[in-house]
């Protein structure tokens, strides 16, 4: 099978298998790609909740992104759970060392039982410094909440919060309406 393109993932590991590193992993490889990992935490959990959240340090996540990047040139890189400013910045700091392009962030805010994930001032850096350096920014409902502070619960909210999130510098963005209580699949784009 000849590869498409090579995509580096940095998120946080589930050892569930549903969602972060391994969920990424799979999609990439059953699109017909190619996945390197940095890893930038360690969880257990599984569909219950999350037992615990080991952060790996933050230089060891840039040596991560760099050695494999030098290596393994990554088309495009998908961002997850990043945690903490530290980890943020250091991110920010080995994407422009290894010079990489087309940025996707799923800002991994909150797991699906409800467990925090990133702590208030790396939301603001995360706000401040991330997204307008990405080319797409893929937020759920509840994470779309977080950064533009306002509450969706419509088709026109959603547009609203994409609005906020352009305001911010993101190229594109692409609000996930699983949370929304309507069972129709709706797209709407935003300029």
């Amino acid at each position: 099978m000849k590869i498409k393109s090579k995509i580096l993932i940095i998120a946080g590991s589930d050892s569930s298998g549903g969602a972060g590193i391994q969920a990424d992993i799979k999609s990439v490889t059953s699109l017909g790609s190619f996945g390197m990992t940095a890893i930038t935490a360690v969880t257990a959990q599984n569909t219950t909740g999350v037992m615990s959240i080991i952060p790996m340090r933050s230089k060891e996540i840039s040596n991560q992104i760099e050695f494999t990047s030098k290596d393994i040139r990554p088309d495009s890189v998908k961002i997850g759970m990043l945690h903490s400013t530290e980890v943020i910045n250091s991110v920010l700091k080995s994407i422009k060392k290894s010079k990489l392009k087309k940025i996707i962030l799923d800002p991994v805010m909150v797991a699906k039982g409800g467990t925090k994930l990133i702590d208030n001032k790396a939301i603001l850096v995360l706000k401040k410094k991330l997204i307008k350096k990405v080319d797409l920014i893929t937020p759920n409902i509840p994470e779309a909440e977080i950064l533009t502070k306002i509450k969706i619960k419509s088709i026109t909210d959603m547009k609203n919060a994409a609005k906020i999130l352009l305001d911010l510098g993101a190229k594109n963005v692409l609000i996930k309406g699983g949370h929304l209580s309507s069972k129709k699949l709706k797209r709407y784009f935003c300029k």
